[in-house]
Order: C-alpha cells, then structure tokens, then sequence
C-alpha cells in the first residue's frame, strides 16, 4: 500500500519509480520530477545537485540524521 517518492516498498526494484500516472521511470531526476508541482519548484536536471553542498557545515548533521532512517528502528 505504500506509494510516493519512498518506492512502492513490495521487494520488486523494477517498480521502485512508480509515478503517480503508474509509469515507472529509469532515472531518478525524471521520477522525483513526476512529483514536482507545476510550478513550485524548478524541474531537476540529469544529475541531483546534493543537498548539504548549499548548506557549508552540514554535512556532519546530514549523516547523523541519516543515520537514524538505515538504523536499527527502521530495518
């Protein structure tokens, strides 16, 4: 029952980019893009601009938290 930018969650990869339309798309600028509302943000290119390298000093938050979504409470 799980849909949206976190994958479909049923084990299958080949269905991991499933739109909203139920397309599946093969990379990941065109999958988050499918997501994108009209206008409420700019489309995302080929490759995804990292986040923590608009943000100088974050890096170290970033991983931890991180951390917390490949820990223990959410395997």
């Amino acid at each position: 029952q799980v849909r949206g930018l976190c994958g479909t969650f049923n084990g299958d990869q080949q269905d991991e980019f499933l739109t909203p339309e139920g397309d599946v798309e093969l990379g990941v600028a065109a999958f988050a893009n499918a997501f994108r509302a009209a206008g409420a943000c700019p489309a995302l290119g080929p490759a995804i601009p990292n986040p923590c390298d608009s943000f100088p000093g974050s890096w170290e938050r970033a991983e931890a938290t991180c951390a917390v979504l490949v820990g223990p409470g959410f395997q």
